[in-house]
């Protein structure tokens, strides 16, 4: 039997537990103190522990290490991207396969994947480290402004800053102080933000889904207002130029295994550039979107991945629908979504002062017209002035 251990320091992966599950797996979560009573599917996880705070490294190698005497444990899997260095440095502190530090390094530090993509001849936006601060200086007087200040583990858009005047910067990093070396300066690109959500198996991209935001992610953590994106439209050339430029950027970094969610951005020219990667499901709901358009569960295929072992993985083969997800922060605590009774409605999002649809259509133009429609019905009826995620932004 497969002992899997799944690290969660957010409320995720449910499906993925339960696939693990229907395989046969022995299924261990670890999670934190705050959610040891959220809605886990019990029924398909064995054992449940809780530990104060994921992130704190000796603690977390001492615990599950303390767990390892009594469970021979298999495998390590971090559901959220916050728990992706935790797993790797347990994996090589127990001698376990998957990926390991270095590798996982790659995925969660934006410095370092833009250097590893650039040098594969990935298109980057121009981006230089905050130090030393000689090429700092040569980078803004080289590339003009406006900039975009980093920090180079967050997810998505969690605390960028927007540097308009060289004369900006400089403060901002004295307020930062030793925080500084964490983040990274990067050209501000005007454009259309997509994401495309794929599976990796021994290398190869075995499935990949092209998305375009509404409105990039940034505007609308920092704007609020409704968050959407929905399915690029097929045999289109931007749709091939996007699967072409992600396939480089995921050998680039050398991802080999299970899902990657990773953004990229067109300017006004039409250049397409990388932007971030992340080795996860994506979020915001994308998971539910993607099954809608193609049958597809990236958490279920996940799973499939990490039980196949060296015995081999058979990627599904996908419905060509189109879909779209629309998420915004609501106004009522209960939103109502009862007078939004179009049949392409298959998913709608029960979380009180959230408000959210999933929509499905063989017809890529009937897609966008009921984006078009509900983004401004949602604006009106439900709405908030906050950013669509307080907590964390769609990513």
């Amino acid at each position: 039997m497969t002992t899997i251990l799944c690290l969660a320091s957010y409320e995720k992966g449910a499906e993925f537990i339960r696939e693990a599950k229907a395989r046969g797996a022995y299924t261990l979560l670890l999670t934190v103190d705050s959610l040891q009573h959220a809605a886990w599917p019990r029924e398909a996880i064995d054992e449940l522990y809780v530990m104060p705070d994921l992130a704190n490294l000796p603690n977390v190698i001492n615990g599950v290490s303390y767990l390892a005497r009594s469970h021979a444990i298999d495998r390590i899997v971090a559901l959220d991207d916050y728990d992706v260095e935790m797993a790797a440095a347990l994996r090589e502190h127990l001698r376990l396969p998957g990926t390991g530090s270095s590798a996982a390094k790659i995925v969660r530090d934006k410095l370092a994947m833009r250097f590893r993509a650039r040098q594969f001849g990935v298109p980057v936006p121009p981006f230089s480290p905050t130090f030393p601060y000689e090429s700092l200086r040569s980078y803004i007087t080289r590339v003009p402004g406006p900039w975009l200040l980093k920090p180079r583990s967050e997810v998505s858009t969690i605390g960028i800053r927007r540097i308009e005047q060289p004369d900006d910067l400089w403060p901002t990093l004295d307020e930062l102080g030793d925080r500084q070396s964490y983040y990274l300066l990067e050209r501000y690109i005007p454009g259309d933000v997509f994401h495309i959500d794929s599976l990796v198996w021994d290398g190869q991209i075995v499935f990949a889904e092209a998305h375009q935001y509404a409105r990039p992610p940034l505007d609308v953590f920092h704007g609020g207002g409704v968050a959407s994106s929905r399915t690029v439209e097929r045999e289109t050339e931007l749709h091939r130029a996007l699967l072409e430029i992600n396939a480089d950027t995921i050998l680039a970094l050398g991802i080999r295994r299970g899902p990657v969610h990773a953004e990229f951005i067109r300017d006004v020219d039409g250049h397409l550039y990388f932007l971030e990667l992340g080795a996860r499901v994506g979020g915001a709901h994308t998971a539910e979107m993607v099954e809608a358009a193609t049958g597809v569960n990236l958490w279920r295929e996940w799973a499939r991945i990490e039980m196949a072992g060296e015995r081999g993985y058979t990627p599904p083969v996908p419905r060509l629908d189109y879909g779209a997800v629309l998420v915004s922060l609501a106004r009522q605590e209960h939103p109502d979504t009862g007078p939004y009774d179009d049949l392409e409605i298959v998913w709608r999002l029960d979380k009180p002062h959230h408000v959210g649809l999933v929509l499905a259509s063989p017809d890529y133009q009937r897609i966008e017209t009921l984006l078009s429609e509900y983004r401004e019905r949602f604006a009106q009826d439900f709405a908030a002035s906050a950013p669509a995620y307080s907590e964390r932004p769609p990513t």
